[in-house]
């Protein structure tokens, strides 16, 4: 496909071609559309709404406010609401403090792996 028939099916779908299309170089540009199309935009078996919030808990986490703009504005055009949104926030936050901490601390990764299968266990157990 060539560089001007991505940009009219990008059009198309966007009603202008993003300048991060633009700076893609021709030789990829048709490769790294149908995997933008795959991964952001066609349906697999997490909804869409869903992967924007973890798209926005990602982007928190690696600080990268094009993706968090990006992110935020698709999923909300999903329907995700602002508190869904700062849940999916606090929860990035939560889980990448707990991460520096543990590995920090350079817990023992074995232990840890035979405790989680513990606390999984008796929460099946618990709800059965």
């Amino acid at each position: 496909m060539s560089k001007e028939t991505v940009f009219n099916e990008i059009e198309q779908m966007f009603g202008l071609v993003p300048s991060m299309f633009k700076a893609v170089p021709e030789a990829t540009i048709e490769l790294e559309w149908e995997l933008f199309k795959s991964i952001h935009l066609a349906e697999g078996a997490v909804p869409n709404k869903y992967r924007e919030l973890i798209g926005i808990a990602i982007s928190a986490v690696t600080k990268c406010r094009y993706c968090a703009y990006f992110h935020t504005e698709i999923a909300k055009l999903h329907g995700a609401t602002e508190e869904e949104i700062e849940e999916a926030l606090h929860f990035a936050k939560s889980t990448s403090g707990w991460s520096a901490y543990v590995n920090g601390l350079q817990l023992d990764y074995d232990e840890f792996t035979r405790e989680t299968d513990m606390v999984v266990e008796h929460v099946k157990a618990v709800h059965a």
